[in-house]
């Protein structure tokens, strides 16, 4: 049901941003439309969060289906999870795929800092780093990936409890075009 809303909802305001500021081509959004469709099929609501806002396609997976706390290195299980997406990436031809990577405001710990992990953007960014090289390792075009860490920049939650931290605590691969 949910998705059958979001698509209702969004399909008519990118039809209508393409119509207004010509910014967002029609096969670019045919792209990204196939690419949300394909996503949605392949991912449970509690692996990935995958929504599609202003000519972008957004899937946020939470740190605990990826990385061990306080880690970033991946297991099997993770890579099982992002294996998923590959031959949705495989069929881009006009996206770049961004992997972000967040932080909660927790300071790092002495195991981190022990192997050269000194600050919560050198986390995010290890993170980042490790999940674009799995996802390329398992066959998404290597030119099309890019990777940066945010740290505890832009949560999304309080860091004030543990739940607001695990939400901060995130993965988030965007799509988008050549123009944005």
């Amino acid at each position: 049901m949910r998705r059958t809303f979001l698509k209702l909802a969004v399909a008519p305001a990118a039809l209508g941003l393409l119509g207004l500021t010509g910014c967002v081509s029609m096969e670019r959004y045919e792209e990204l439309e196939r690419a949300y469709q394909q996503l949605q099929g392949r991912y449970t609501a509690d692996e990935a969060e995958i929504r599609m806002l202003q000519g972008r396609l957004r899937v946020t997976m939470t740190d605990r289906i990826l990385f061990p706390s306080g880690g970033y290195r991946i297991e099997e299980a993770a890579r099982q999870q992002l294996r998923k997406m590959v031959p949705t990436l495989q069929g881009l031809v006009q996206t770049r795929v961004i992997v972000e990577g967040y932080t909660d405001n927790t300071p790092v710990g002495p195991e981190l800092r022990r192997m050269g992990i000194s600050s919560n953007l050198d986390l995010s960014s290890r993170r980042a780093d490790t999940v674009a090289d799995t996802l390329i390792r398992e066959g998404a075009p290597r030119n099309l990936i890019s990777a940066d860490g945010r740290g505890e920049s832009n949560p999304i939650a309080s860091n004030d409890t543990p739940q607001g931290r695990a939400q901060n605590r995130r993965i988030e691969i965007t799509l988008v075009g050549p123009g944005n």
